[in-house]
């Protein structure tokens, strides 16, 4: 017997409950901001909202589902299965975070808060949610498959990302690393720069698009379901030993980007998920690629 879908609402701890929790009181929290020239109420307002959308959600599950709950926090630690549907009630950041930790869950994005979120990802509110469930369990469903960018490390180990992966050196110390691409000649520059970002078509409207602007807009840039990667350098630094003339370019769906390291540690982490980060020490190898999952979202 099949089991009856899960449903997992995905959501992270909003402003006003971290400052709660970080000034122990409504009160105090409200006093800290208002010598900071805040006002508790607007966050709070937020907080309301978010809890509401949640709850809203959570009402329109059908019965016969199953559902469950994971913070944002706990995104690495939690086993998603493959009858889920993902729910992400929050900012389109949130559908970043959890889409490294999925393999082909349909995933509905619920805005908690329109008008501040571009909704690229969030794009429902709370009350189209029984519509969303039916769909999402219907082959005629209607989806974006998202095209995502990969790492692997030589020694196996993997990381996934939808919007974006930085590799480079932890903190602001500067990254030293050979950088090639393959089926260039075997071309390969030693560099000696702030790291490497590699992005999608979705990460096309954070990011990357700001370096790609800083850069003159002189790439096309991907769209969303586009197999298609860009990547640029971050502030190169020439010298008799390290060069600059390999720092931005484009991938297509059979082209690898491949990084050896020639610092004591540097690290590879996607979607500003510092803490899910793998490291890399003295002359291991990184290729970064078009990955061969995509994130299905539910329109």
């Amino acid at each position: 017997m099949s089991l009856a879908p899960r449903v997992v609402l995905v959501h992270r701890s909003s402003e006003y409950e971290e400052l709660v929790a970080r000034h122990g009181t409504h009160g105090q929290a409200a006093f800290f901001l208002s010598s900071r020239g805040r006002d508790i109420e607007e966050v709070a307002e937020r907080h309301r909202r978010a809890r509401q959308a949640l709850t809203e959600v959570t009402s329109a599950i059908p019965l016969t589902w199953r559902q469950t709950r994971v913070e944002r926090a706990d995104l690495d630690r939690f086993l998603f299965g493959p009858e889920d549907v993902v729910v992400v009630v929050g900012q389109d950041g949130l559908v970043a975070n959890v889409a490294k930790y999925l393999a082909g869950q349909p995933v509905l994005g619920i805005d908690t808060d329109p008008g501040r979120n571009p909704g690229v990802l969030v794009r429902h509110r709370p009350a189209d949610a029984a519509r969303l469930f039916a769909s999402a369990q219907s082959a005629r469903g209607d989806f974006d498959e998202l095209t995502m960018v990969e790492a692997v490390a030589d020694d196996t180990q993997r990381l996934v990302a939808l919007n974006e992966i930085y590799l480079g050196a932890a903190g602001h110390r500067t990254a030293r690393y050979r950088l090639g691409l393959e089926d260039d000649g075997d071309v390969v520059e030693a560099q000696a720069s702030s790291g490497v970002i590699v992005g999608t078509g979705t990460g096309a409207t954070g990011w990357i698009r700001s370096v790609w602007q800083e850069r003159g807009g002189r790439l096309r840039l991907p769209s969303p379901t586009e197999e298609r990667l860009l990547w640029f350098v971050r502030e190169a630094w020439p010298s008799p030993a390290t060069g600059t003339s390999l720092v931005a370019g484009e991938l297509a769906a059979a082209g690898h980007l491949h990084l050896t390291v020639e610092s004591e540690r540097l690290v590879a982490f996607g979607d500003g998920m510092e803490t899910d980060a793998v490291e890399l020490t003295w002359g291991q190898t990184v290729r970064v690629g078009v990955c061969r999952d995509r994130l299905l979202l539910v329109n």
